[in-house]
């Protein structure tokens, strides 16, 4: 099965794997004209990949219900976004690119990648747990241990909390959240949720800080006692 997949049909299926991870509640289905957003390609394009997928027994599609991934897609997607990731913390620290550009760096980079690059990459680098955005790196079977974090925009009330991983790989947007101080690991306080989806009030230290609901939306965190 692995010799059969091309670079572009393992990217298709880690694409459509971050965009479940994305949904604000937890889905089993995303929808062609979101993987064409996210991959920038048109629609026709991502239901031809889709059908030699599903053909494959990586994915399930039905008309009206969206794209689902099996559990071998599921294997292949975090195989490919570990390499990513590796290849992220290694241009990060190593080659000096700046972390808000360098998940399209690593996206050029991981096509022409061996295995055996990526093991070197992954031990110049320390064995990393981590990409610099905050999230987990597979292990180099496809498994991913389970993130009992939650959307910062889920919260309702005040609350002591850590960031755990932000969910966006748009520079603007990180550059955004690194000029507000709202990184991986960063503890932070919830001072105030407005309702109906309004601002939070959130305070670093001795500053606080008022996002939006789009933005916390992006931000995971992990609720401390």
């Amino acid at each position: 099965m692995a010799a059969e997949l091309s670079s572009k049909m393992r990217a298709y299926l880690a694409e459509i794997l971050r965009l479940l991870e994305r949904q604000p509640q937890p889905a089993s289905h995303v929808s062609s004209s979101q993987l064409a957003e996210a991959l920038d390609i048109s629609p026709p394009a991502v239901n031809r990949m889709v059908n030699r997928l599903r053909d494959l027994g990586l994915l399930r599609h039905k008309p009206y219900q969206g794209i689902a991934i099996t559990e071998a897609g599921r294997v292949v997607a975090l195989k490919h976004i570990r390499r990513q990731r590796i290849a992220e913390v290694f241009l990060v620290q190593v080659v000096g690119i700046n972390w808000l550009d360098v998940h399209s760096e690593a996206q050029r980079l991981t096509d022409g990648l061996s295995e055996k690059v990526v093991a070197r990459m992954e031990q110049m680098t320390g064995a990393p747990k981590i990409c610099p955005h905050g999230e987990l790196i597979p292990t180099a079977d496809g498994t991913l241990p389970a993130q009992t974090d939650t959307p910062l925009a889920q919260l309702k009330q005040a609350a002591r909390i850590r960031i755990s991983r932000l969910m966006t790989r748009e520079p603007d947007r990180l550059a955004y959240m690194e000029a507000l101080g709202l990184l991986p690991g960063q503890g932070c306080e919830v001072i105030h949720v407005a309702p109906f989806d309004g601002p939070m009030q959130l305070k670093l230290g001795r500053e606080f800080r008022i996002i939006g609901h789009s933005l916390a939306r992006l931000i995971r965190v992990e609720v401390l006692p």
